[in-house]
């Protein structure tokens, strides 16, 4: 019998320092992540990172933490939920890193009778710290635990033209009857190295518009060129002008440098340049979570108008939208010509 496993990035069970301080151990201390020598990471993680971001972190997901629970969870769980109704074979979710885990998914598939399952990772772009560490770390668990189970991957779908459909929809819809000059496609930024590693023919990716322009294998795992060609997309759908759009990367950690221009600084230069009203979209992600929240819905707001903007417009992620579940349930239908490779 066959299932399916919806695999987002996760949350802290709770928003205080000490599940906030575990979650993020968990993560950062992720080789595909903070990508460094374990000593290196170690060091940078446990002795520096969770010692001072911990409180912060908490009291960033105060300030979004829903009555249900954390937003990224409740979403997913509504996704999987409607999912559920809508095919024929069982449908789990799990979280990359805290709960409910990627092993918990895998066991309760396999206790349903299930044994083939398609990995379907709520990612549309790919990225080793995203897609690719979802993956490496579902098949060490399937190997170690579960080795009678068959795994499939679900491809980025960054390019979808279905997903762009619904994407561009969900920005219309939200958007009608508001005023703004400029929109924003704010993707969650990666180190420029990772983007390097990714890069299969070891030579292509230069990280500038010439290369993400030039067809080559490596667009199946390069970030940044599955970014542009997302915001490409859209703005061709919605018919957007030159000029009233751009792409930009948030959340950066550390002193190395990232993929630019960084969404903060553009934020901020666009209202100091005059525009009044300006919409964000972060296409990243397909469910509301902490960095669309409180980092943009929060924190970009509050810069935008205290540098001379009136009124940042963020869109909703899609969440749980009918078409997102309608889109959803038809790659379900369609498995055996949407697998990417066995894992």
């Amino acid at each position: 019998m066959k299932g399916i496993l919806l695999v987002n990035l996760g949350s802290p069970d709770t928003p205080e320092p000490a599940d906030v301080k575990n979650y993020l151990r968990e993560f950062l201390m992720d080789e595909r992540v903070i990508d460094f020598p374990y000593f290196i990471r170690s060091l940078l993680v446990k002795g520096i990172i969770l010692n001072t971001r911990p409180k912060k972190s908490a009291k960033a997901y105060k300030k979004i933490w829903w009555k249900e629970g954390s937003p990224l969870i409740v979403l997913s769980k509504r996704l999987k939920e409607k999912l559920e109704k809508k095919v024929d074979i069982p449908v789990e979710l799990a979280m990359r890193y805290g709960n409910p885990s990627i092993k918990y998914g895998l066991d309760s598939l396999s206790k349903k009778g299930v044994n083939e399952i398609l990995l379907v990772p709520l990612y549309p772009q790919f990225a080793m710290a995203t897609t690719e560490t979802i993956l490496v770390l579902a098949k060490e668990i399937k190997n170690k635990f579960y080795p009678h189970l068959k795994l499939s991957s679900f491809k980025s779908f960054y390019d979808d033209k279905n997903y762009i459909r619904v994407l561009s929809n969900s920005i219309k819809e939200f958007l009608k009857n508001k005023k703004w000059e400029h929109l924003l496609f704010s993707y969650h930024g990666i180190p420029k190295r990772h983007i390097k590693k990714s890069d299969i023919t070891k030579s292509h990716c230069k990280m500038n518009n010439v290369c993400c322009d030039t067809k080559s294998k490596a667009h199946n795992f390069c970030y940044r060129h599955q970014c542009i060609k997302t915001t490409q997309a859209v703005a061709k759908f919605l018919k957007l002008k030159d000029g009233a759009y751009s792409t930009s990367f948030q959340s950066r950690l550390g002193p190395d440098p990232w993929l630019q221009p960084y969404t903060d600084k553009t934020i901020n230069n666009f209202a100091k340049s005059g525009v009044k009203n300006m919409a964000v979209v972060t296409p990243a992600f397909v469910s509301d979570c902490l960095e669309t929240l409180e980092e943009i819905g929060m924190e970009a707001v509050e810069d935008f108008e205290e540098n001379g903007g009136e009124k940042l417009h963020v869109v909703p992620c899609i969440n749980d939208r009918e078409d997102w579940v309608e889109l959803l349930s038809k790659w379900v239908t369609e498995w055996n010509e949407k697998v990417l490779e066995k894992i």
